[in-house]
């Protein structure tokens, strides 16, 4: 059983809808401050399609509780399409996925329904350092599947901005065992007011590392190595461009791989 809310700021309830395997809520209502969109699930950890806007998409999520999603208003809405969240029509959905989609080699990483807080919902963004706490520079837009590169600031363009800060670390949880053997990286390439990076070194939950070579770029660059059970990877010693930009930024982290634990049980 699983179960979509649309709560207002003091927890009252403005619509529920109930499912066995799949649900949605068609919402007819004009977003206000504080509202949260609640997913309810049985006991333990599911994989599920959520779509908390249809302006967002779907992606496959791995949830480890209820998802508390709260809808942004102001600042932390313009890393968003405007189309999403707006008007008095929407669409939310969850689907509990299916074996063989689960198992499926696939982007690990993408999860337009990521937030800035940790939500019982994987995979998750997060870092030490994002340019003035500003949400069009936040980490979560790394894993939103947005690859528009050629410019900065609102949307499409949010990326994971550091300026030249130092000892930037990015964290990637996937909440939960994984077999991964690709990273895939876009910079943010809006030259010449961007930077780059040289050299990234991502070091794994399984204790080891691995150095990528970066190129200034506005393509995908593409890392493989043999493939490894992971539950984190994590971006640091990030080496800046010896040019006079200080802003180097990531615009979006692609790793593929399927789920470990999964393929086990088959």
């Amino acid at each position: 059983m699983i179960c979509l809310k649309v709560a207002d700021k003091d927890g009252k309830n403005i619509t529920v809808a109930h499912g066995e395997t799949e649900v949605y809520l068609a919402l007819n209502h004009e977003y206000q401050e504080g509202d949260t969109i609640i997913l309810e699930t049985e006991a333990g950890a599911h994989h599920i399609w959520l779509q908390v806007d249809d302006a967002l998409g779907k992606s496959m999520v791995y949830t480890t509780g209820w998802v508390t999603y709260h809808v942004p208003f102001g600042e932390k809405k313009i890393c968003y399409s405007p189309k999403a969240f707006s008007g008095k029509k929407h669409l939310i959905s969850a689907r509990i996925a299916w074996p063989f989609e689960i198992t499926a080699y696939r982007n690990l990483a993408v999860n337009v329904n990521d937030q800035h807080e940790d939500a019982n919902c994987y995979p998750h963004a997060s870092a030490n350092i994002e340019t003035r706490d500003e949400s069009v520079f936040i980490a979560r837009n790394t894993i939103d599947g947005m690859t528009a590169n050629g410019c900065h600031g609102e949307w499409p363009y949010g990326s994971w901005g550091v300026v030249s800060e130092e000892d930037c670390k990015m964290k990637l949880d996937f909440g939960r065992s994984v077999c991964a053997d690709r990273i895939v990286l876009y910079t943010r390439a809006d030259f010449p007011h961007d930077s780059w990076w040289t050299s990234v070194k991502v070091t794994f939950s399984d204790g080891s590392d691995l150095k990528l070579n970066m190129e200034k770029s506005s393509g995908a660059q593409m890392f493989s190595f043999e493939p490894k059970k992971i539950k984190w990877l994590e971006l640091c010693e990030l080496e800046k461009a010896d040019d006079a930009s200080p802003f180097p930024a990531l615009m979006q982290i692609e790793v593929y791989g399927f789920d470990e634990t999964e393929n086990e049980k088959m």
